[in-house]
């Protein structure tokens, strides 16, 4: 590559930096402030672009494009804060309090509805915008071509950052927002109304994300894949600028667009007689960037560590001991082993069961290290995904028969967690999620682009049963089997010797190493344990479905794990087997019912956060004696209420 193409660009990524930057500077004000991890950020981005070109198209046929080209933009921006600050007040107001993963599982049921409400009022097809007046040509630069709109939004992104350096240095609004990101307990202790403070970060943030997307209408299409597209980059750039600092969003901005822009532009590369194809790396170089910024400087390139870390209660696990319990256990085992006689006339019925199964061990090998072992993964998918490839290359490429194929593959994703686990565990946190989110991220472009071993984006297909497991009754008991053999283990090891040092580590690593033990090894090796079951999980899929794709190791994947954690509840045992069960029914019933499932299914996530801040498993359905106490005791309180010492 010459150096004027390597010139041009260079300066495309600093174009696609600034719009980057105007997306991350309000995600990163907005967990400065509230220390949520809005995961719906990116819906806020899609949202402006749409709403710029709705505006551009009534504006323009009303006063004229070159009249209402720039007022839609900015219109488009200040309607989509005024959503946003909706937003906050209606739904995050009611979880400030909340975990940082029950603030995660709100945002993500709000991703759910918006993409819907998009769908509904704009459509699946792609929407193309005009063309800016004024800057619809291009500038000769080297014997290249330069398109002129480019060389506006390379300005845009510093002349956003000084406006926002003076509103944060010398307004007073600005004052309390820097005094908030320090402190926000001082600032609402002083008098400040916290309410308003957060409602009006939150509006400003995602009249940001809107402005970055109305920017982005003359460059590409608005479509219903920019969410997830979206919030993946801004939570790489404020990870690696550092939280809740607005230059290290520029600065990380700029040098991701760069590096992937050099991708881009250096192409295929010979090197020694091997071909280096850099133009790959696009994919997964974000998260690389962020993975190395991680592992040697924790905090970012800007960032400052937390002054305050949430901490959740975690309480202790349901024992073995309550023969209430075991009784339940026993007949919902009964009910299953019946299942293939009671629904023979529905073959469905039993597919559907052994979906839930293989659900049930997903969420429950990330429980194992999410709520004993309090560490937030983000990318738990990658084990599941490896262990499904490895069940189905050992089963194609090496010939092994299907039992083995199943009780090898677990190992390779135990080995993958071997050399990410020794990274993870020295972080914590919003961090420690960050930096498993990226190696899930790097696994996934593994696959997404190894055609000679995974198929790429085709992945692979043929991926059938022995003979024997060929009949679905009897594959569907193999997968019991497994499954509540695995989840027994999984129960036992949280009650042995290994299972209380996990929790004391959790509740208090001073403590922990006070006594003697070596927190960092006991949080590897959980991560080890939790990858194996997780990948027995995905090993199982693969004989399950037949086929497969890299989406089987995708964010979304990661993120349907934490939903099913979360909604049945980190604090019981239990809960990752209920929030399975229920969340892959409702999943497929609400799917089955209409075609905006997923704002009906959005819905009813923020309904559960919001009235079951503790799971399903906080109503006390499976602790039957302290559901009753419970019950007795409001019933008593609401017949006999106490009288006032002063009445």
């Amino acid at each position: 590559m010459d150096f004027a193409s390597l010139t041009v660009q260079a300066l495309n990524g600093l174009a696609s930096a600034s719009s980057l930057f105007l997306v991350a500077s309000g995600l990163s004000l907005i967990f400065g402030v509230t220390r949520i991890v809005n995961f719906a950020h990116g819906s806020f981005f899609m949202l402006g672009l749409y709403l710029a070109y709705s505006l551009t198209d009534f504006l323009g046929a009303r006063l004229g494009l070159a009249v209402s080209f720039w007022p839609s933009l900015l219109l488009a921006s200040v309607v989509t804060g005024l959503l946003g600050a909706l937003v906050e007040v209606l739904v995050l107001r009611r979880i400030y309090r909340a975990s940082e993963l029950f603030q995660l599982l709100a945002t993500f049921a709000l991703v759910l509805v918006l993409q819907d409400a998009t769908l509904w009022l704009w459509g699946a097809e792609d929407l193309l915008g005009p063309r800016a007046p004024g800057l619809t040509g291009f500038v000769s630069l080297l014997d290249r071509r330069l398109p002129s709109y480019d060389l506006f939004l390379m300005a845009a992104g510093p002349l956003v950052l000084g406006l926002l350096w003076w509103f944060l240095k010398r307004t007073r609004f600005g004052l309390l927002i820097r005094a908030a990101t320090q402190d926000r307990e001082m600032v609402g202790a002083l008098g400040v109304p916290q309410q308003w403070l957060f409602t009006g970060v939150f509006a400003l943030g995602c009249a940001l994300a809107g402005l970055g997307g109305a920017l982005q209408l003359p460059r590409e299409p608005a479509h219903l894949g920019l969410d997830l597209q979206t919030i993946g980059d801004a939570f790489v750039v404020v990870v690696v600028g550092g939280m809740g600092s607005i230059p290290g969003a520029y600065v990380a901005a700029v040098l991701i667009a760069q590096i992937k822009a050099l991708c881009i532009g250096l192409g295929t590369v010979e090197l020694l007689g091997v071909s280096f194809a850099f133009s790959k790396l696009t994919l997964v170089a974000e998260f690389l960037v962020m993975a190395l910024v991680l592992v040697f400087k924790p905090w970012g390139l800007m960032g400052k560590p937390q002054t305050t870390v949430r901490t959740q209660h975690i309480e202790q696990p349901l024992s073995l001991n309550s023969r209430g319990q075991t009784a339940l256990w026993a007949l919902c085992l009964g009910l299953l082993c019946a299942l293939p006689q009671l629904a023979s006339d529905s073959p469905y019925t039993v597919v559907l069961a052994v979906d839930v199964l293989v659900a049930v061990l997903f969420a429950s090998s990330l429980h194992f290290i999410l709520g004993p072992a309090g560490l937030h993964s983000f990318g738990h998918a990658a084990y599941f995904g490896v262990g499904a490839y490895a069940a189905a290359l050992l089963l194609q490429r090496v010939a092994l028969p299907m039992p083995l194929s199943l009780a090898m593959a677990p190992f390779a994703s135990a080995l993958l967690a071997v050399v990410f686990g020794w990274f993870c565990v020295r972080l914590s946190g919003v961090y420690l999620a960050m930096l498993t989110l990226a190696f899930g991220q790097i696994m996934w472009s593994i696959v997404f682009q190894w055609d000679d071993l995974t198929g790429g984006s085709n992945g692979l297909t043929g991926i059938w049963a022995s003979e024997f497991w060929a009949d679905k009754t009897q594959f569907f008991y193999g997968v019991l089997a497994v499954v509540g053999w695995s989840v027994f283990v999984l129960r036992r090891i949280l009650h042995a010797p290994f299972g209380y040092a996990l929790r004391a580590s959790r509740d208090s690593e001073l403590r922990a190493a006070a006594l003697g033990l070596n927190v960092k090894r006991l949080q590897w090796l959980g991560f080890v344990v939790a990858a194996f079951f997780a990948g027995l999980g995905g090993a199982l899929f693969a004989f399950a479905k037949g086929n497969m794709s890299p989406e089987v190791l995708g964010i979304s994947r990661s993120v349907d794990g934490l939903v099913m954690v979360l909604l049945g509840g980190v604090q019981s045992l239990s809960g990752p087997v209920l929030g399975a069960l229920s969340f892959t029914l409702l999943q497929d019933s609400v799917a089955r019912s209409t075609e905006y499932w997923r704002a009906l299914l959005g819905g009813i996530l923020l309904l559960l956060v919001i009235a079951l801040p503790h799971g399903l498993t906080g109503l006390g359905l499976l602790n039957w004696r302290g559901f009753y106490v419970r019950c007795v005791s409001r019933l008593k309180s609401r017949l006999w209420p106490q009288r006032s010492d002063h009445a």
